[in-house]
């Protein structure tokens, strides 16, 4: 577009049906709150700035929403609520007059970049341009759009569905919510808005209208997809539309060659990245930005955040990996799980194998390392070749601070080893079953830490009285 765009997102409304504590617009659909994916949307389009409209829990959503990128995002507040109308008139006084003024709703979550193009085009810097929707299905509650019946099917109302006589409440056309216009032609409309009506309230609809009387060009963009342009009003709303938007997700993923075992049970909360040849499975769960490199395997129940897992791993059934912020890797052709669990820090090298019931925190194992079964390793640095025992743990936390624990290459730690951190284990070392290491132990040594086994022969147990 030749001319800068401003978005104004009307967000300051309570969702009573939603039944919640929660402002509407910070409920979340895959895992980004509703009023987040309306502002990343305005961001692809390189919009100038935002202007996100408050009210209900304005504190809240102000705290909540950012802006992507160098984006200017600014909040003003409608206190109180006296309608749509009334909404955008607040935010008149920050809106540049050189730019198209775009205006979206917070609990629309799914409108996209390439329909919004297309009703700034129609725009074009001169008209005021809506988005409509027509399935050809009765609109329902929502206002019927009519049109004049000039070549141009240009339109000349909007009417709201309680006001609709027989034949109106017969189109199937329907405003979305969605409107363009050049900030000097909106401004003086926005100004001309009244509250004469049953609902006593100042109808933003009734720009078209006034748009109308003064012979401005009104046009309507038409949409068949009624899901881009559908609203959350209610918890059953945001479940409908959180599968679509599943799907949508899904479908992106196969087109580009990833294979799902079932689109119908995956969940992406946040951005899912995969290289060629990746599998997944059923039931697993990606939050915030997931990497997966070529020919990785992602098996069934996998909960999968904040990571980058390299060509060629697999990640057995009903594994956990949370990277929070500090992010979790797992390298080229490492084997994780079942039943393992990755937190924040883990950074695993080349073909590191972690098994079944093994958790790692804030740790690095160099390539080829081994924990196989039912192990703790937190806040260490393992070696390359590594094998870590079953049932062994770091001891890292004394109460007050934790420590860390240095094992060199190719040390071999036995079954039940409990290792007190501070403490490194040089390379090449054994230490026995069973040991609890609390000094460092030299490289190439055996070391042993535990109590002299006692048999005693003959040993009769204890038995119950009798009577």
């Amino acid at each position: 577009m030749s001319f800068p765009v401003d978005v104004v997102v009307m967000a300051a409304g309570k969702g009573t049906r939603m039944k919640s504590l929660r402002p509407k617009v910070l409920h979340r659909l895959g895992g980004r709150a509703l009023a987040q994916h309306v502002i990343d949307t305005a961001a692809r389009m390189s919009a100038r700035s935002v202007v996100v409209i408050t009210g209900h829990g304005a504190e809240a959503v102000e705290a909540a929403l950012r802006a992507p990128d160098a984006m200017a995002l600014r909040f003003v507040r409608q206190e109180p609520q006296l309608g749509t109308g009334h909404a955008v008139q607040q935010a008149v006084p920050v809106l540049a007059d050189d730019g198209i003024v775009l205006i979206l709703n917070g609990d629309v979550p799914l409108i996209g970049r390439a329909t919004l193009d297309a009703l700034l085009t129609a725009c074009a810097g001169e008209h005021l341009a809506l988005l409509s929707v027509d399935t050809g299905e009765d609109a329902g509650g929502y206002g019927r759009i009519v049109r004049d019946n000039d070549e141009d099917r240009s339109v000349v109302a909007i009417v709201e569905a309680k006001d609709a006589d027989a034949a109106q409440r017969g189109i199937t056309e329907w405003y979305s919510g969605v409107m363009a216009a050049p900030a000097e032609l909106l401004k003086p409309l926005l100004a001309r808005l009244s509250n004469d009506n049953s609902q006593h309230e100042y109808y933003l609809t009734d720009v078209v209208k006034h748009a109308v009387a003064q012979g401005l060009s009104v046009r309507a963009l038409t949409t068949r997809d009624a899901v881009e342009v559908a609203g959350v009003n209610s918890p059953l709303q945001l479940a409908q539309l959180e599968r679509a938007y599943q799907r949508r997700v899904a479908e992106a993923l196969m087109e580009q060659g990833t294979r799902l075992a079932d689109p119908a049970r995956l969940d992406v909360r946040g951005e899912l990245l995969c290289g060629q040849d990746v599998e997944i499975d059923v039931n697993c769960v990606f939050e915030g930005r997931v990497a997966l490199g070529a020919g990785v395997r992602i098996g069934a129940n996998c909960v999968i955040a904040n990571a980058v897992i390299e060509a060629g791993a697999v990640i057995h059934p009903f594994t956990h990996i949370d990277g929070e912020k500090l992010g979790v890797t797992v390298g080229r052709g490492s084997l994780v799980g079942p039943f393992a669990r990755l937190r924040p820090g883990a950074v695993l090298g080349a073909e590191v194998h972690i098994g079944n019931f093994v958790e790692v925190k804030n740790s690095t194992l160099a390539d080829g390392a081994k924990a196989n079964h039912l192990a703790y390793l937190g806040d260490a640095t393992v070696g390359e070749r590594v094998n870590y025992g079953a049932g062994s743990i770091t001891a890292n936390y004394d109460g007050a601070n934790k420590h860390r624990t240095v094992i060199e290459a190719d040390v071999h730690v036995g079954s039940n080893c409990v290792l007190v951190a501070p403490v490194t284990l040089g390379a090449g070392g054994t230490v026995g079953g069973g040991s609890t290491i609390t000094k460092n132990t030299p490289p190439g040594a055996l070391s042993v830490a535990r109590g002299k086994q006692v048999s005693l022969p003959n040993w009769q147990r204890p038995s119950k009285n009798k009577g």
